[in-house]
C-alpha cells in the first residue's frame, strides 16, 4: 500500500503512521471531576506506551469534564491526546473557535463523530445542535488547516495544524457494495480512521478487501478498533448493544471458560494486536473499553510491538 499523504500537525501520532509503524491508541473513560488529578491518575498509565489517547465528548450524551480542556490537561502531561468532536452539542461558529483553541493548547489530532442520541442520555430534554455535519466539521478543519481561512472567507492569521480523523464501522461487504461514506469522508478532509470494535477478524480481511479493490486504502490510514473484554457477560452485551459489533461466539467462551475472565480477556486483546499488526492494509489498532485503561496499557506492553521501535 502507498502511504497516503499527511499534511497537518506535528504529533506522536502522526509521526508513527508517516514511518510506517504499527500505532496504538487508546480511549479513557470521562470523569465528572472538576481537577486533573483525577484525568491524570486515569490515563497516565498510558504514557510512552500509546501513541494517543482518545478523550471523548459527551459519550452516550452525558454532561463530563469537556473534553477540550481534558484534552489540554493531558497534552500539558506528556500524554498526547486525539480531541473527539461531535457536531451534536455547538453550532459552527463554536466548533470553529474550539479547532483553533485546541491547536493553540497543543492538541495535534482531532476526531470527527456525529454524537450519540442526545434523548438515550441522562437529560433527554436538552436540544441537539447538529448544525453541520461531520463531514462539514472535516472540511471546515482542512480549509482552516490548509487555506488558512474561515467558511466565511475570513483570513486566519496561524493555521491550526491538525491531524484529522473520521470513524469507521467494519461491515462484512455484500457484492457490490462501496465504501461510499467512508470515501465521502477522506473526500472531506478525513487522514486516519478509527473503527469501532472489530473482534472478528475474517469479517475485517473481506471488509479491507473491498476497501482496497475500491482505492480506499491508499487514501487513509485504518486504525482497527479492539479492546479488553472484562468478561462474557460484557462480550455478549455488546453484541445487544453496540451497532456493528460482533464478539465471536469461541471467543465468548474462552471468557466463560476462564478462571480470570479478566486476564484473559487481556490475553485476547494481546493476540489481536499480534494479528493486527500483520495484516496489510491495518495502520493501528484503537483500544477502547470502560474504565480499561490500566488493561489497555498492559496490553500494549505484553504484546511487544513496541519493542520493533524500540521503545520497549
Amino acid at each position: 500500500m502507498n502511504a497516503p499523504a499527511l499534511n497537518s500537525s506535528t504529533g506522536q501520532l502522526e509521526a508513527a503512521l508517516r514511518a510506517g509503524h504499527f500505532v496504538m491508541t487508546a480511549e479513557t473513560s470521562p470523569l465528572d471531576v472538576a481537577t486533573a488529578a483525577p484525568i491524570l491518575a486515569r490515563a497516565g498509565c498510558l504514557k510512552g506506551l500509546a501513541d494517543a489517547v482518545n478523550v471523548c465528548d459527551g459519550p452516550s450524551a452525558r454532561a463530563h469534564i469537556s473534553a477540550l480542556a481534558e484534552s489540554a490537561i493531558l497534552a500539558q502531561n506528556g500524554i498526547e491526546p486525539v480531541l473527539q468532536f461531535t457536531v451534536r452539542d455547538r453550532n459552527r461558529l463554536a466548533l470553529q473557535g474550539d479547532l483553533l483553541g485546541a491547536a493553540a493548547l497543543g492538541i495535534p489530532s482531532i476526531l470527527c463523530l456525529h454524537g450519540d442520541d442526545i434523548k438515550k442520555g441522562d437529560q433527554p430534554d436538552a436540544k441537539p445542535v447538529h448544525d453541520i455535519d461531520s463531514r462539514e466539521l472535516m472540511n471546515t478543519a482542512r480549509r482552516m488547516r490548509d487555506e488558512g481561512v474561515l467558511p466565511s472567507g475570513r483570513a486566519l492569521e496561524s493555521r491550526p495544524r491538525l491531524l484529522i480523523g473520521a470513524a469507521d464501522t467494519p461491515v462484512d461487504p455484500k457484492p457490490g457494495w462501496k465504501p461510499d461514506g467512508l470515501r465521502a469522508k477522506i473526500d472531506a478532509g478525513a487522514e486516519f480512521v478509527q473503527t469501532q470494535f472489530c473482534f472478528d477478524l475474517g469479517l475485517l480481511r473481506r471488509y479491507l478487501g473491498a476497501l482496497a479493490d475500491d482505492g480506499i486504502l491508499e487514501r487513509v490510514y485504518l486504525i482497527v478498533g479492539i479492546g479488553p473484554i472484562p468478561s462474557a457477560k460484557s462480550a455478549r452485551w455488546m453484541n445487544a448493544n453496540l451497532w456493528g459489533v460482533s464478539v465471536p461466539e469461541p471467543m465468548i467462551q474462552r471468557l466463560e471458560r476462564a478462571q480470570r475472565p479478566e486476564a484473559e480477556g487481556r490475553r485476547i486483546c494481546v493476540e489481536l494486536l499480534q494479528e493486527l499488526a500483520e495484516i496489510k492494509g491495518v495502520a493501528g489498532a484503537h483500544m477502547m473499553g470502560p474504565k480499561q485503561e490500566q488493561a489497555i496499557a498492559d496490553a500494549i506492553v505484553e504484546s511487544r510491538l513496541l519493542a520493533r521501535r524500540g521503545r520497549a
